[in-house]
């Protein structure tokens, strides 16, 4: 059975061929020649990544971590202790902690521009997942279409074989009968 992906686009998908994407026209493809469309996303994107990419990948990893928010709570703890307590006659920054403040401000601008960064970067992996997502499921349900058809072909031909055993049978039961009937009519 040669089919071709206009005769899919328009059994399965009730559309005409020009009016399909090419990541239908890929799932259609792959119907016919009866292959696989998954693939591991993570690589690709990975495969594209630049160091940029990657080290800021890293940061907002670190920076969105409770390690790092205790670790920083750690240090702003040690900072402000030692410069009241410890180094109370000569703190390198006294209350109210001007340069820490300076410091806070540095981090935050820095931070928040390379997390903004990640996130956009995932927001893009999560379309190309979700793309992905779609002509998987799409592929899925094709081929159910597919096997509801060829059942509903192999009950057909199972029905046509029955009616044609019926007729036989029913033949058969007739040759009975006269047979039956002559006997009775002979006697």
């Amino acid at each position: 059975m040669n089919k071709t992906i206009d005769d899919l686009a328009n059994r399965w998908l009730k559309r005409k061929p020009d009016g399909l994407s090419a990541l239908e026209n890929r799932v259609l493809q792959s119907t016919i020649e009866r292959t696989t469309i998954t693939r591991d996303t993570n690589k690709a994107v990975a495969f594209h990544q630049t160091f940029g990419d990657r080290l800021a990948d890293t940061i907002a990893r670190i920076g969105g971590s409770w390690s790092f928010i205790v670790g920083f709570v750690a240090f702003l703890f040690l900072w402000t202790s030692g410069n009241v307590w410890l180094l109370s006659r000569d703190a390198f920054d006294p209350y109210p902690f001007i340069f820490l403040n300076l410091v806070l401000s540095m981090v935050a601008a820095l931070q928040a521009p390379v997390i903004m960064m990640a996130q956009n970067r995932q927001t893009e992996r999560d379309r190309i997942d979700a793309a992905h997502d779609y002509e998987v499921n799409l592929k899925a349900e094709i081929e159910i279409m597919a096997l509801h058809e060829k059942l509903d072909e192999l009950r057909h031909s199972q029905i046509i074989g029955m009616r044609d055993e019926i007729v036989k049978l029913a033949e058969t039961v007739k040759r009975i009968d006269e047979r039956l009937s002559q006997q009775q009519s002979a006697s």
